[in-house]
């Protein structure tokens, strides 16, 4: 089974950008990819979501896994191929850079209830439900080695323990912490860690990005009987969903497959194989679940294949297995 590249090529200029920078190693200055881009920026969808980052941070957090925080929309923008050279990007840097904290982590508007070990009014604070998606962002679009960008990743990475990244947060949430025991890793936040460190060559290999890579491949191999912070491996979580948001097979996989000594790691095969299951005769994915503030996105959708969704699981397969562009 090969990708429909092709197929692909077809689909929304955002799809075309990413297929021909992804799977067929095209370079961004190459005619026919500059002219997807183009078309790409020019999407109502795109320009939307830069609309709503220009009111950076937006509104004061509920729940991290809203598929609407603007910190979910910044990843999706980077991995579309924004670039802080962009001038919507440009002008939105500096409102993310104003709240970033003494320890380095830029922060957000949170509100934590008291029952939960929070000062129950809003506050500029941080989590590494958050903090890590915000850096693989700005580190995405160019920033990797601007030196905010370089405090807070320092900062974060050395939150680490044997076991992986716990559930942390900056001293203005006091003492709140997930559902979760305190000795246990969180699955989200080392997965978010990763995604963050994945951005940084001279972090790529580091002592922190091999615990955590361990610490879901772990998580993965006693999915059964594991649950920390209640992140289930389970039927749910193998359903094919975009975009990247939270913790899911397509999310995980196409974290990890960035780390290169994990792609023969024979968990990893496992779950790869739960993935490429899914694939029709033509090797074509169709999500299963989908984030109802995307409907309005081809992968929005349950009914057909994805090409976006097609294209992610075709990005992690020619990672693992090698596949020539």
């Amino acid at each position: 089974m090969r990708p429909p590249v092709d197929w692909l090529l077809d689909g929304e200029p955002f799809v075309e950008y990413r297929t021909r920078l992804d799977l067929l190693g095209q370079s961004s200055e190459d005619s026919p990819a500059r002219t997807a881009r183009e078309a790409m920026l020019a999407d109502p969808r795109v320009m939307g979501l830069l609309k709503d980052l220009a009111g950076w941070p937006g509104t004061v957090i509920a729940s991290h896994k809203s598929a609407s925080q603007p910190f979910h929309k910044l990843t999706f923008v980077a991995d579309l191929g924004l670039e802080a050279s962009d001038e919507a990007i440009r002008r939105v840097i500096p409102r993310i850079l104003e709240h970033q904290s003494d320890e380095g982590p830029c922060q957000l508007p949170i509100n934590v209830a008291p029952h939960y070990g929070g000062t129950g009014v809003d506050t500029w604070a941080w989590a590494l439900c958050d903090s890590p998606l915000i850096v693989y962002a700005l580190a995405k679009m160019g920033l990797s080695q601007d030196q905010s960008v370089r405090r807070a990743i320092d900062h974060l990475r050395g939150l680490i323990r044997e076991n992986g990244w716990p559930c942390a947060v900056s001293r203005e949430l006091g003492s709140f912490r997930g559902p979760g025991r305190k000795d246990d890793p969180c699955p989200f936040a080392n997965l978010a860690m990763l995604k963050a460190l994945s951005q940084f060559d001279d972090l790529l290999d580091g002592p922190e990005s091999r615990v955590g890579t361990e610490t879901l491949l772990g998580l993965w191999s006693k999915s059964r009987e594991r649950h920390p912070y209640m992140f289930y491996m389970g039927t749910d979580f193998r359903k094919v969903k975009a975009p990247l948001i939270w913790y899911d097979l397509l999310h995980v996989l196409d974290v990890l497959s960035r780390f290169p000594w994990v792609t023969d790691d024979p968990r990893l095969r496992e779950m790869l194989g739960v993935l490429v299951d899914k694939a029709d005769e033509l090797g074509r994915f169709t999500p299963e679940s989908v984030w109802t503030p995307w409907k309005d996105w081809e992968f929005g959708q349950k009914r057909e294949p994805s090409r976006w969704a097609t294209l992610l699981a075709w990005r992690i397969i020619q990672r693992v297995e090698g596949l020539e562009s």
